[in-house]
């Protein structure tokens, strides 16, 4: 299968008041590549990922999603203008996004969540919405979940409820924000394994992360972003075992200090190869 681009950014800058959050970003990602964007806190990965389907505005630079333009386009006269939200909406279709808090309706049921966008947006009559929205259920290992409500789901069932309600849109394209950074550690694994089947089904994904291990096992780029620049971009073995670049390192390093399961890491980028 031949790989298009489905995300280009290209010179991204963003500023939130005097704070220069992203630097003239440049970055490309190809279909059914599952790109893992690390690096220290306050970085600006979460902007970044933000930035790409235009929850956040970008300052300057361009950003496409399978080749059309969000946001902003370029008139004849060289000037940038800013998109109608019908525009907007349109770039955004074939991207679904997966946030670190669930977002869910607490007076819906899974079902109900999952179903409601397809009404909504889809415009689908309610059964179609339902049949779709159980068969995206049943995909995050949910099948007999429907009828509950989020109270009495865990926070890793919540958000694979999120999750399937990403994937009933039918996007060709997920964005995860730190998808288990609200999780009790042992509800983490849940989630990451439905992350880790979409990228073998061939779902092109980009995941801001601190889980370095799936990072390793998964992803076939890491990104490393620090102070709004993009550092370096390469495969999990360059990134996590070959890079010299000293602030790269002194991160890892502090990682390794931290993080009792640092001994999964080098053996899975080992293991996934360069």
């Amino acid at each position: 299968m031949s790989q298009r681009a489905l995300i280009q950014l290209s010179g991204v800058t963003k500023q939130f008041g005097a704070t220069q959050v992203l630097k003239g970003v440049d970055l490309e990602i190809d279909q059914s590549e599952v790109v893992c964007i690390v690096g220290p806190s306050g970085s600006g990965k979460s902007t970044l990922l933000r930035c790409m389907v235009f929850l956040e505005e970008h300052d300057a630079g361009e950003i496409r999603i399978d080749g059309e333009p969000i946001g902003f386009t370029t008139g004849k006269d060289g000037r940038r203008r800013r998109m109608g939200e019908a525009g907007i909406r349109k770039a955004r279709r074939n991207v679904g996004m997966v946030f670190q808090q669930f977002n869910l309706w607490p007076h819906m049921t899974a079902l109900g969540n999952v179903a409601e966008a397809l009404v909504r947006v889809r415009r689908l009559p309610r059964a179609e919405a339902q049949r779709k929205a159980q068969a995206a259920l049943d995909r995050v290992g949910l099948a007999g979940k429907g009828g509950s409500y989020p109270s009495q789901l865990s926070g890793g069932q919540q958000q694979r409820v999120a999750i399937a309600r990403a994937l009933a849109m039918e996007p060709e394209i997920m964005l995860f924000d730190e998808p288990t950074s609200s999780l009790d550690p042992e509800l983490v694994g849940e989630v990451l394994e439905v992350m880790r089947v979409l990228a073998r089904d061939g779902m092109t994904m980009v995941v801001v992360t601190h889980e370095m291990g799936f990072a390793a096992q998964v992803a076939t780029s890491v990104v490393f972003v620090d102070e709004g620049r993009i550092l370096a971009k390469g495969p999990p073995r360059q990134i996590f075992l070959e890079d010299g670049h000293p602030r790269i390192r002194q991160f890892l390093d502090n990682y390794r200090q931290r993080n009792a399961f640092w001994q999964d890491v080098p053996a899975a980028a080992e293991a996934v190869g360069g």
